[in-house]
């Protein structure tokens, strides 16, 4: 294996490793409006939001924007939808 081969590997084994922490979201990637407003929508996370080192998923900008009218609102509304749903 050559160092070319070697830095690449590394560099892309980072890479992968940044990508799969950023998706880590609360709600196993659920979107938080979407469960505020008792639906189940699977993001990839990619629009997200942190707060008090949680991460949010959202599904587009709009949910994210909607979301950000009643933060705390919506926090409380997402979790305990979450969680009766589990059941």
């Amino acid at each position: 294996m050559n160092l070319k081969t070697i830095i690449s590997t590394a560099l892309t084994g980072t890479i992968l490793a940044i990508s799969h922490t950023v998706s880590a979201g609360e709600y196993n990637d659920q979107c938080a409006m979407g469960l505020a407003l008792e639906k189940h929508f699977e993001t990839d996370c990619s629009i997200n939001l942190e707060i008090s080192d949680k991460t949010y998923c959202f599904g587009n900008k709009e949910a994210k924007s909607l979301f950000l009218e009643d933060t705390k609102g919506n926090i409380e509304k997402s979790i305990a939808y979450y969680e009766n749903s589990k059941s």
